[in-house]
C-alpha cells in the first residue's frame, strides 16, 4: 500500500511540474499571452495577521490654493474619461512577511467615489512609508462604444508552486484582466484566494483612450522552484513623457514571468485627449505653490564658487566670443545682444575676461542669486513640474577618492557657466508635493518626500556639493563611481549659512501652456549656445597621473571606473543653457 501511495505521489509531482512547463510553453494561446507560472514555495500560514502600515504625510497641511480652473479639484477630465486619485488602500498580500526589508505589499484601492471604477491594484515595498496612488475612472463617453467595459475573463499570471485546497488562502494570486476586443487592461488584480476575482472588480479602457507604457524600477523578483522561471514586478510609466506628450500614469504595476526587454506590455496607461489642460495651475496658483514648497539650496561651508544671478554674471564682465574672432564682446545685462534661437553649432560661446575681474566672477554673488523657474505639464497634465534652475558662474575641480585617501584635482571638473536644477512634481488632483528631482552632474534622481529633510513647513532643504553643485537630499559624502570599491569622484555636501531660499528668490522664466504673453521669457533664455568654452587642458591625463602611484591591480580597477564616468564630469566641454537641455521639453533623466 505504501509503495502504491508513493508511486501516486511521484506521478502527481511529475505531472504538476509538467503542467507548468506546458502552460509556459503555450505563451500565446488564442492570440493572448498566457504567462501562468509557478514561483517561490511558500510556507503554510495558519494565523495571518494583517500588518500595520506607517503612512507618510507632509509636515504641514496643504493650504487653500487661490481660485482657478481645474487645478486641485480632486478630478481631471481626460476627454471621454474623468479620473480621480485614490490614495486609500486595503492590504491584500505581502511577498515575504518574515523579512520586511525585502517584502513587497499589494493593495486594492478603497473609498472609490460613486460612478468611478477601479482600473488596477497598487504595490509598494514595506520598508517605505505607505504612500502612492492609483487612478479610478468615470465614463464620460457619448459614443456607441463606452469608454469603460468589464473584462471578459482573467488570466492567472502567478500563483504559488505548492498551493492546495487546504493551504490555498493568504497566498498571492496575480490576475490579468482579459479585455474585450477594442479595449485594453491598464492594471493587474491581486487576490489572496485561488478563486478568480469578480468581473465587476475592475474595468478595461477603450484602446484609443490608452497609450503605451513601460516598466520602470523593478520592485520584486522571485525565482520559481518548479518552472525555473522568474516572476518579476515593476512600476510603470508612460513610454513617451514630456510637455507635449499625452500619456497619464495610472499608478498600477506590471508583472510577468515571460516578458523580456523590447516586447510590448500587455497593459497600457491612459491618454489625455482633452485639448485644454484645465488641471494645470494658473499664475496665482503657481506663485502660491512656489512660496509654499520652494526648497532652500544649501551650499557647502567651504564653497568657493557660489551662485549668482545671470544679470550679475553679465554685468561683471562675462564675454561673448564668436568663432574666428579673438576678442570677446561685453554682454548686455538682459542678454539682449546674445544670438537667439538656432542650435548649439559651436559658433558662439561665453567666457570669462582674462583680467583682474576673473576671480571675482568665479566666486559668484549670493546676494544676487535666484532660481529661474520653468513651469511645465508632466504625465499628460496630471502633474505639474516646477523646475528651478540655479546658475553658478564657475564649476570647481573635483576630488578623487580611492579607499580612505582623497586626491584634490587641479583642473578636472572645472568649467565656466554651471547650470543645475531641482524639480518639484506637484499632483494636479490635490496640489500635493509628490516628488523632488535633484540634478547631479549629467544625471539626477527622483526623491520621495518621505526621504527629504523639511526645514519650514513643507519646504525642503537641498544640499549642493562642494565645487560641483550636484544636488543631494542629505549632507555627507556621496561617491560617483564604485561604492563597493570606494573608488570614484567624491561629492561632499554639508550645512552652512550659504543658503538660497527659492520660495523668495525666484523668477518665473517660462510656462508655455499659459499661452503667448503670459510669461515674458528673458532674452538670455533664447541663447542656445555654450555658456562656457571647450577646455583645452587634458583632464584625463591628470587623473592618469594621480592613479600612476597606486598598486597595479588597484590602478587598473580605478582606471576602468573613471573611464566610464561622463565627459561632463571632466569639464571637457562648455555647458549649454536650460532650454538646450533635453529635460526642458522632455522628462528628467532617471
Amino acid at each position: 500500500m505504501n509503495k502504491t501511495q508513493n508511486l501516486i505521489k511521484a506521478f502527481q509531482s511529475y505531472f504538476k511540474a509538467l503542467s507548468y512547463r506546458i502552460i509556459i510553453a503555450s505563451k500565446f494561446l488564442s492570440g493572448r499571452e498566457m504567462s501562468v507560472c509557478g514561483c517561490l514555495s511558500w510556507s503554510r500560514v495558519t494565523d495571518v495577521v494583517v500588518p500595520d502600515f506607517e503612512s507618510f504625510s507632509l509636515p504641514s497641511p496643504i493650504p487653500q490654493w487661490p481660485p482657478g480652473h481645474g487645478f486641485a479639484t480632486g478630478k481631471i477630465n481626460l476627454g471621454e474619461l474623468e479620473v480621480c486619485e485614490i490614495t486609500k488602500f486595503e492590504f491584500i498580500w505581502g511577498s515575504d512577511m518574515k523579512n520586511r526589508r525585502k517584502c513587497v505589499n499589494f493593495f486594492k484601492p478603497v473609498n472609490i467615489p460613486d460612478g468611478y471604477f477601479c482600473l488596477g491594484h497598487f504595490c509598494q515595498s514595506y520598508h517605505s512609508p505607505l504612500r502612492g496612488f492609483v487612478l479610478a475612472a468615470r465614463d464620460l463617453s457619448r459614443s456607441e462604444s463606452p469608454a469603460l467595459l468589464k473584462p471578459i475573463d482573467y488570466t492567472l499570471v502567478w500563483c504559488p508552486d505548492d498551493w492546495n485546497e487546504e493551504d490555498a488562502h493568504w497566498h498571492g494570486y496575480f490576475w490579468l484582466p482579459m479585455a474585450p476586443d477594442g479595449y485594453k487592461a491598464v492594471g493587474f488584480i491581486v487576490t489572496n484566494k485561488p478563486a478568480k476575482p469578480s468581473l465587476d472588480d475592475v474595468r478595461c479602457v477603450r484602446d484609443d483612450l490608452t497609450d503605451l507604457c513601460e516598466p520602470h524600477g523593478i520592485i520584486l523578483s522571485i525565482h520559481s522552484k518548479i518552472s525555473q522561471y522568474v516572476f518579476r514586478v515593476w512600476k510603470t510609466r508612460p513610454c513617451n513623457r514630456g510637455i507635449h506628450e499625452k500619456g497619464v500614469s495610472v499608478g498600477t504595476f506590471f508583472c510577468s514571468c515571460l516578458w523580456s526587454r523590447g516586447e510590448d506590455l500587455n497593459i497600457s496607461c491612459l491618454k489625455n485627449l482633452n485639448p485644454v489642460l484645465h488641471s494645470m495651475p494658473n499664475l496665482d496658483q503657481i506663485h502660491a505653490l512656489i512660496q509654499h514648497y520652494g526648497p532652500t539650496i544649501c551650499f557647502h561651508p567651504d564653497e568657493i564658487y557660489l551662485p549668482s544671478s545671470v544679470s550679475w554674471f553679465f554685468e561683471n564682465g562675462a564675454l561673448l566670443y564668436k568663432k574666428g574672432e579673438s576678442k570677446g564682446q561685453r554682454i548686455d545685462p538682459s542678454g539682449s545682444n546674445l544670438p537667439k534661437g538656432g542650435r548649439n553649432d559651436g559658433e558662439y560661446w561665453i567666457d570669462l575676461p582674462k583680467d583682474s575681474t576673473e576671480k571675482k566672477i568665479k566666486k559668484g554673488n549670493m546676494e544676487s542669486a535666484k532660481v529661474y523657474v520653468h513651469i511645465k505639464p508632466a504625465l499628460g497634465g496630471s502633474f505639474t513640474d516646477i523646475v528651478m534652475w540655479i546658475f553658478c558662474p564657475f564649476n570647481g575641480p573635483g576630488c578623487l577618492k580611492i579607499g580612505v585617501m582623497n586626491y584634490q584635482l587641479s583642473t578636472v571638473g572645472q568649467h565656466v557657466g554651471d547650470w543645475e536644477h531641482v524639480a518639484l512634481r506637484i499632483s494636479n488632483f490635490t496640489g500635493e508635493l509628490w516628488g523632488v528631482y535633484l540634478s547631479q552632474h549629467s544625471g539626477g534622481v527622483w526623491v520621495d518626500p518621505a526621504n527629504l529633510e523639511f526645514i519650514d513647513g513643507n519646504k525642503t532643504i537641498v544640499y549642493a556639493s562642494r565645487n560641483g553643485h550636484a544636488n543631494y537630499p542629505h549632507a555627507g559624502d556621496i561617491l560617483q563611481g564604485s561604492a563597493n570599491l570606494r573608488i570614484g569622484i567624491r561629492n561632499t555636501a554639508a550645512f552652512s549659512n550659504y543658503l538660497l531660499d527659492s520660495s523668495k528668490n525666484y523668477e518665473i522664466i517660462a510656462a508655455e501652456y499659459l499661452g503667448d504673453g503670459a510669461i515674458n521669457e528673458p532674452c538670455w533664455l533664447q541663447y542656445m549656445r555654450k555658456w562656457g568654452p571647450t577646455t583645452v587642458h587634458d583632464s584625463r591625463a591628470e587623473v592618469t597621473r594621480t592613479l600612476s602611484g597606486l598598486p597595479e591591480t588597484l590602478r587598473y580597477t580605478a582606471q576602468n571606473i573613471f573611464n566610464k564616468l561622463p565627459n561632463e564630469l571632466y569639464g571637457e566641454d562648455g555647458p549649454t543653457g536650460p532650454k538646450e537641455k533635453s529635460s526642458w521639453f522632455g522628462d528628467e533623466k532617471c
